[in-house]
């Protein structure tokens, strides 16, 4: 069926059973390709959270506090999910010079422009 260049109409439904078949097989090696997806969230604690974000005991509270890190409050005790620490550090991550420089230049390709400071007669 492969090898054959034109289908007939007699042959129309012998390829749409090989077509089928193909479908399946890519399904297959796509779903092998896939990482399995981690559907438990790894809960932990205060201190383990100071580990993975190196910061203090106390500039964790002040973040969490301030609303700028995730995390949970049951009781006295607050939890956190690792995954969204992680994210959390991810999105703090300082733009390359490179980067900078692109900004920049697209910010002056935009036509961006301050606005005239008013004039003061005495």
């Amino acid at each position: 069926m492969q090898n054959e260049k034109s289908i007939s109409f007699d042959k129309l439904p012998e390829a749409v059973g090989y077509l089928t078949e193909q479908v399946i097989e890519l399904k297959k090696m796509v779903s092998e390709l896939k990482p399995p997806s981690s559907e438990k969230r790894v809960l932990i604690e205060i201190e383990d959270a100071c580990r993975i974000i190196h910061k203090a005991k106390t500039t964790v509270y002040t973040l969490v506090r301030k609303g700028m890190l995730p995390a949970y409050k049951k009781g006295k005790k607050l939890y956190f999910y690792e995954d969204e620490l992680l994210a959390w550090v991810e999105n703090g991550r300082k733009k390359t010079s490179e980067q900078n420089y692109d900004e920049v230049l697209a910010n002056m390709q935009s036509g961006m422009r301050r606005k005239p400071k008013p004039r003061t007669n005495f």
